[in-house]
């Protein structure tokens, strides 16, 4: 995934084209979001291709790449979720959800005011940009994404929290300066789970 320049394309296309099956397959518009996910992601890895091939730096693939992992991902992932969970069980999502606006705002503001780097470390990226209050901000992030699969009605996506939590984890403790880069890959992957949601009979 995040190996190199070409791993990144052939991984992202081939997300990329498991989304489009899902985004065609999504039953209602509520679903869309969370159909496109795979999508999303997808082209996510095919951006970080770009800032392998411009050597890094902080051009303008660094900053897609940052907006799409930073501020996008903790607004994107709660709305998917809160959309296609059933009015009833909808009341737990509110806290995820009010922290991805949260968190989105205080990266998209980091990011507006601050530059963002990419520096190649062997056979990882590893993506530099000065956080205030960074624990807290991190914090927000994990729960605003993960804590919202997590709290999820659909079984489906609560294992998919599930596994990118255990993801998070893996990439800390083995890429601790890459963390984001290669979590972002693993979610990427992860997110595949999404195709046997679409596929199963009764998806609302």
């Amino acid at each position: 995934m995040c190996w190199s320049a070409t791993a990144d394309l052939a991984a992202g296309t081939v997300i990329g084209a498991v989304g489009a099956v899902c985004v065609a397959r999504a039953r209602s518009v509520r679903e869309l979001p969370l159909a496109a996910l795979p999508l999303l992601l997808g082209a996510h890895q095919i951006v970080e291709a770009a800032v392998w091939n411009a050597g890094g730096g902080s051009g303008a693939a660094t900053l897609a790449w940052a907006v799409v992992a930073l501020p996008l991902l903790p607004l994107w992932v709660p709305l998917g979720v809160l959309l296609v969970t059933p009015s009833g069980d909808r009341a737990r999502l509110a806290a995820p959800a009010a922290a991805g606006l949260v968190t989105a705002a205080a990266l998209a503001y980091c990011l507006a005011t601050r530059p963002v780097t990419a520096h190649i470390r062997g056979r990882t990226i590893g993506y530099v940009l000065d956080l205030p209050y960074a624990p807290l901000i991190v914090a927000g992030y994990l729960f605003a994404t993960v804590g919202a699969l997590l709290l999820a009605a659909d079984r489906l996506l609560r294992l998919l929290g599930a596994v990118i939590a255990a993801g998070a984890g893996l990439c800390v403790l083995l890429w601790r300066t890459e963390f984001v880069s290669t979590w972002c890959a693993f979610a990427a992957v992860a997110s595949l789970i999404l195709l046997a949601r679409t596929r199963r009979p009764g998806t609302p």
